[in-house]
This record gives C-alpha cells, structure tokens and sequence, in this order.
C-alpha cells in the first residue's frame, strides 16, 4: 500500500496499481480509448493525462502508465491536463475525422468536431487487439509492424499471421472503432479476411465456436477435443 494524494483526496493504493486505476476508484473519470482494465498499459492515446508532482515541480504524465506510489501527488483536471488532453483529441480527429469512436471522444474533450460524411472504421493503432491476443488469448497471431524508432515502412500498421489466428473473435470484441470485423455466414466465421469452419454441439447442433479455437485449447490445456464439442448451454 501507498499513501498518495489524488485531486486533494488521501487514499492508499493498492500495491501495483496505476495513477487511472486508482482515479477511477474514487470515481474520477479520466478519458481513455487505448486502455483496458485487463490488459498491460500501452499509453499510446495519451488522452489520460494528468498533473503529477515531481521533486516539486508538476509535469504531465499518462495516468494508465504512472505507478502509484509513496508521497504521489496528482492533479486530473488541470488547464494543463484540459488543454494536453484536447490536443490528443484533436491529433486523433485529424488523422481520423470520420471514426466514430475518435469523433465522440474529441467533442466530449472540446474540439470542434464537424459533421462527418460518413463514418468509417480506421484502425487508431491503440494496441488492444494486439495485447488481448497476446496476453489474454495467447495465439499471437497480430503484431504492430515497424512501430517506434527506425521503422522502415511509412506508417506502422498491425501485422496479421494467418496460421495463428484461431478465430476466436477477442480482437473484434475490444476494438473501440469497429476495424476488426468480424462475420458469420452459413456455418463460417469470417476474421481479418481468414475462413474458420465452425464447430456445431453434439447436443443442440448449434454453431458455437471456430474448430481451430477448440483445437488451440485442447493443445495447450490438454483437454481431449471430443470433451470440447458441447456448447455453453449444453453442458
């Protein structure tokens, strides 16, 4: 436990947790389109910015990556952290005028948003397919490709490995502006482009998951695959 001051409010933190997390605890609402609670901090919108006080002097900092710690002071709603964060916003707007997601969030942050033509589905780069694959999933099957420093291709983009992806869907499931879509057409289930053959329950017949899904969790549970042809509700 950490004794540390948020928005003028004493509390203890909980050992590990983060500047947001422990904001939220306290119901402070601290705007965010990279984060999940489930999964590692990526800190790539940087529309979770706040005041942080440092040797004495405040210096902005992103709340889903700062540790909360002994003696912290934290500021969320600051001119400083108003005007970094609409600046993130209107970064974002300006690169994806159209997406949904990004369009809400902006206005809500003060930027003038105008009317949209029509809405797309851009892919924002915030990181939460590729975190859920790897940390929640663990197929591993989705990348950023040259992300950072010394990148060689003009934008970073997100990597997609055919071979393995099962078809589970949790990429589409935490997309935040609808990119990763995901279909179901007669029996099939349709993802990044990649074809999964479904698997129907012995007891109903219903379709109910990708066959490379249940076959990814009998490898590496060691469950025989006969064991894992019964649906939710059948079981």
């Amino acid at each position: 436990m950490a004794k540390m001051i948020i928005d003028g409010h004493e509390i203890q933190a909980k050992a590990g947790a983060t500047v947001l997390e422990e904001a939220r605890r306290l119901k402070i609402e601290i705007p965010t389109l990279c984060y999940h609670k489930d999964l590692s901090s990526f800190g790539a919108c940087r529309l979770c910015t706040v005041e942080i006080k440092v040797k004495g002097k405040w210096r902005l900092a992103a709340s889903c990556q700062t540790e909360a710690e002994e003696g912290l002071e934290v500021r969320t709603d600051t001119d400083a952290v108003r005007a970094s964060r609409k600046l993130a916003a209107e970064l974002l707007y300006f690169r994806y005028p159209e997406t949904a997601a990004v369009r809400e969030i902006a206005a809500k942050l003060g930027v003038d948003v105008r009317e949209a033509a029509e809405e797309s589905h851009d892919c924002i780069l915030c990181g939460l397919c590729t975190r859920t694959c790897h940390e929640i999933v663990g197929a591993n099957a989705l990348n950023f490709k040259d992300r950072g420093l010394g990148r060689e291709i003009e934008e970073p983009k997100i990597e997609f490995s055919p071979a393995a992806c099962i078809g589970c869907g949790s990429c589409a499931y935490v997309c935040p502006t609808g990119f990763v879509r995901m279909e179901s057409v007669n029996g099939k289930r349709i993802i990044w482009d990649k074809v999964f053959k479904m698997a129907s329950c012995e007891v109903c017949g219903r379709h109910f998951a990708p066959v490379e899904q249940l076959e990814f969790i009998s490898r590496t549970t060691g469950v025989p695959i006969r064991s894992l042809m019964t649906c939710v509700s059948c079981r």
